[in-house]
């Protein structure tokens, strides 16, 4: 199964190769959802024959999902196509390791395994975490502060004395000055502070782990068709229709009435209410097609 499952992560598509993340990201939510009997017949020819077809199905279905966990990482800083790059390892080791016979899906089972792999990455990537790596840098981090005349940024005379005295090169000296400028936040510092440069608190970001990962998935996705069928339905009227649902319906702010769009189309208010009904019709069909 190994094999297999290395074959398929050569062949899976990556925010790169399409030329963006958009596009990446549009990709992944052209792949249909695997039904539960659908997911188990797939898992159980990836564990009896180390079929590649079986796997790459699997991995696919759920490349969106890992996209939706990526999103709740973006607090800290990093890009989100790295987060989603290394989110499909962690989803490449779940379909490896998932057993049909234990009755749960696997978007549950994979979530643990592509969250673990993207907290890796934050840890390996982090600004407080990478703020002294090499045996140079740790040396700035311990004595750069104490040998520092003031508060505030080194002048050049200054970073070059502390470049002499601790035997390091000059840029060393400014890149570790600045990490250290830097500044942590607290877990759940209060957001009212009225410093509009602070950044967020991560208890604002992290992941609820509590939530169902397949229900939040499953009405991001209802959500996204509905509103697919929305625009669709828009384009298909005409365009003083169009101009009526959304003044009625789609506006922020105050609502048009229909006596405000009767006098500017120069007809009655029933005769508005009329079209707007036909267009509601029109577009509610989509729906529940």
């Amino acid at each position: 199964m190994s094999e297999a499952l290395a074959l398929v992560s050569n062949n899976l598509p990556i925010p790169s190769a399409l030329g963006s993340l958009e596009a990446y990201i549009s990709a992944t939510h052209r792949v249909p959802m695997l039904t539960q009997d659908e997911e188990q017949e797939l898992a159980e020819r990836l564990r009896r024959d180390s079929d590649l077809d079986a796997a790459k199905r699997l991995v696919l279905s759920h490349l969106r999902f890992v996209v939706h966990v990526a999103r709740g990482y973006q607090g800290y800083g990093l890009p989100l196509g790295d987060l989603v790059q290394e989110g499909n390892i962690g989803l490449m080791k779940a379909v490896k390791r998932f057993d049909p016979t234990l009755g749960v899906r696997l978007v549950s089972f994979a979530v643990h395994w592509i969250r673990a792999e993207m907290h890796e990455f934050i840890l390996r990537n982090w600004r407080i975490v990478k703020v002294a790596t090499t045996k140079a840098q740790r040396k700035l981090f311990f004595n750069l502060r104490k040998s520092k005349k003031r508060l505030g940024w080194l002048t050049h005379e200054e970073a070059q004395t502390v470049a002499k005295e601790l035997g390091v090169p000059l840029a060393t000296v400014l890149e570790m000055e600045s990490r250290l400028s830097g500044r942590d936040v607290g877990f759940d510092a209060p957001s009212d502070s009225g410093d509009d440069d602070a950044p967020p608190a991560p208890v604002a970001y992290l992941v609820d782990h509590t939530a169902d990962p397949y229900q939040t998935l499953a009405n991001d996705d209802q959500e996204e068709s509905q509103l697919e069928s929305l625009r669709e339905g828009m384009a298909r009227l005409d365009q003083r229709s169009r101009d009526i649902v959304t003044r009625r319906w789609l506006r922020d702010g105050e609502k048009a009435t229909l006596q405000e769009l009767a006098d500017e189309y120069g007809v009655s208010a029933e005769r508005i209410r009329q079209i707007e009904a036909n267009a509601m019709k029109k577009m509610r069909a989509l729906f529940v097609a």
